[in-house]
């Protein structure tokens, strides 16, 4: 019966991935305190509720966590329903507004990447309800791997709220057109991904938050 183990090269760039995943992590969270606790201010006295946002994602080999992102709509209980933030959504708040444009809101993030639920780089994570329409080829591969903050997938639909919009079933859209396009595209970055591959998808995320 084969080995399901991984090679030992594959479990240095594990390692090495490691490594640089707790590195940047805590680097990114000590340079950017400031603007971690000047934000989680404004979303204070913005509106009433708690500062970070926690929903449920599945993790690497289907676990699910709770991943922190900076709340940018009005508190309410989570419902079942969509799961989608479409466009200006009324729900936004004014804070909200700016930390979505600038993708702020996905900062604290860095501290998934501590616990370990999460990566710099990776494929990101989805909802339950959405990685049971995965193919399930593909969703192996994906949740054999720590899901990332960035991605070549949301660097190119980095405007996937203005899109799904536009569309008369947002949802739909989602499911039929734009998660296949994603998934392909995570795909692609698992097949080549490497230390190198990673730097470059950091520097173009880094590109993009600044020049927000």
């Amino acid at each position: 019966m084969p080995s399901t183990m991984p090679s030992p090269p594959a479990r240095a760039r594990a390692a090495l991935k490691r490594a640089i995943d707790l590195a940047g992590a805590a680097m990114g969270l000590l340079l950017l305190a400031p603007l971690l606790l000047a934000v989680a201010a404004w979303v204070r006295l913005d509106s009433p509720g708690p500062v970070f946002f926690r929903q449920e994602r599945v993790g690497r080999h289907g676990r699910p966590f709770r991943i922190h992102k900076f709340r940018t709509m009005a508190h309410a209980p989570q419902a079942a329903g969509l799961a989608l933030t479409v466009g200006a959504d009324p729900r936004i708040t004014r804070a909200g507004t700016w930390l979505r444009r600038t993708r702020v809101d996905e900062l604290p993030q860095l501290i998934d990447v501590l616990q370990g639920t999460m990566s710099l780089v990776g494929p990101r994570p989805e909802v339950p309800r959405y990685v049971a329409a995965w193919p399930p080829a593909l969703r192996e591969r994906l949740l054999a791997v720590r899901p990332g903050i960035t991605d070549p997938a949301s660097l190119a639909f980095r405007d996937e709220g203005e899109r799904l919009a536009r569309a008369a079933d947002p949802e739909r859209e989602y499911l039929e057109v734009l998660l296949p396009q994603k998934l392909r595209l995570s795909a692609e970055y698992l097949a080549q991904a490497g230390p190198l591959s990673d730097l470059g998808v950091l520097w173009r995320s880094l590109r993009v938050l600044l020049g927000r």
